[in-house]
């Protein structure tokens, strides 16, 4: 009996769903789950996961707290709410994101990132199964890479350049999500063009960044992200992980026409990349060179930021 294609996509990368709906995890049985504030905000809208909203105003309401700083702990716990019930579902791990306002400050984000660690283990989960999600910027990388000496892993998210992939490689952080359909997104309003499979600039940059870690022997894992098609998915088969939303999962499911891995270490052993290593203002400066990175960081920042917002919009009109 042949296999589909998402099936035979699993057989050599881990396969994560891209969505904050425990129905389609069901349907799909990805091994991890990753989820974003804007995500957390559609499901949270949707009728069948108000009672986890409702239980979150409940609790954090019981603990006297008012304010600000009842609508931030109603906050953080519906996302963790989210991750627990994410976890009854995937047998891997889940990522929560830390709120992108914190972008750019390394300490509030390690704090806000130990936080949620101590609430899902003490609802009696190891944090080796909880990714903690933080922007790919300067203080984002460092705040990961302090977070890793804690034991605590972290999916550095908002990935889009060359220079971010390197940094987080030489930090520890355990995985980077890097953005392809956004990256594509960018080219084609740029250049008023459409690109295919191996042409497209997203999938271009996830196989330089996948090549370079296998080459010289990083354990960071590669995880593309934000897929505007299965063409940029069937070009990144092999990768570490990919994750995947509903709609393109199906899409995945639907056909059995054969896969063949594009990614392997045997051509990121071939390939042309040098070793680098970045200070801060190497950093800074190869971000700020890189206009497409630049904008769509800051753009991400931005939009996860006014989603938390609205998330806390909704939470004030329940309290």
């Amino acid at each position: 009996m042949s296999m589909n294609q998402l099936e035979q996509l699993k057989q050599f990368t881990t396969v994560v769903a891209d969505t904050g709906d425990f129905e389609s995890m069901k349907i799909y049985q990805p091994q991890d789950a990753t989820t974003n504030p804007s995500l957390i905000l559609q499901a949270a809208a949707k009728p069948e996961y108000r009672h986890l909203v409702e239980q979150a105003v409940k609790e954090g309401k019981a603990t006297g707290t008012t304010g600000p700083a009842l609508t931030e702990a109603i906050l953080d716990r519906i996302l963790i709410l989210f991750g627990l019930e994410i976890l009854k579902i995937v047998p891997g791990r889940v990522s929560t994101e830390v709120d992108a306002r914190l972008s750019f400050d390394t300490a509030a984000t390690v704090a806000k990132a130990h936080q949620l660690i101590a609430a899902y283990e003490e609802a009696g989960h190891s944090r080796e199964r909880i990714l903690i999600k933080i922007a790919s910027t300067w203080e984002g990388i460092k705040a990961a890479e302090a977070l890793a000496k804690d034991g605590i892993h972290c999916n550095l998210t908002l990935l889009f350049s060359f220079a971010q992939a390197v940094a987080c490689a030489e930090a520890g952080v355990r995985l980077i999500s890097p953005f392809v359909g956004r990256i594509l997104d960018w080219h084609k309003a740029a250049t008023g063009k459409d690109f295919q499979g191996d042409e497209d600039p997203g999938v271009i940059s996830v196989r330089s960044i996948y090549n370079y870690y296998k080459k010289f022997g990083y354990k960071t894992q590669v995880m593309g992200a934000s897929f505007r098609n299965k063409g940029e998915i069937l070009a990144l088969a092999g990768c570490d992980l990919l994750t995947i939303s509903p709609g393109l999962l199906a899409e995945l499911q639907a056909s059995e026409e054969p896969i063949t891995p594009s990614l392997t270490p045997a051509e990121a052993a071939a390939s042309t990349h040098e070793k680098m290593s970045l200070t801060e203002s190497d950093f800074r400066f190869l971000l700020n060179e890189d206009a497409m990175a630049t904008e769509k960081t800051a753009h991400g920042i931005r939009a996860f930021s006014a989603d938390i917002v609205k998330l806390e919009k909704l939470i004030e009109g329940m309290i």
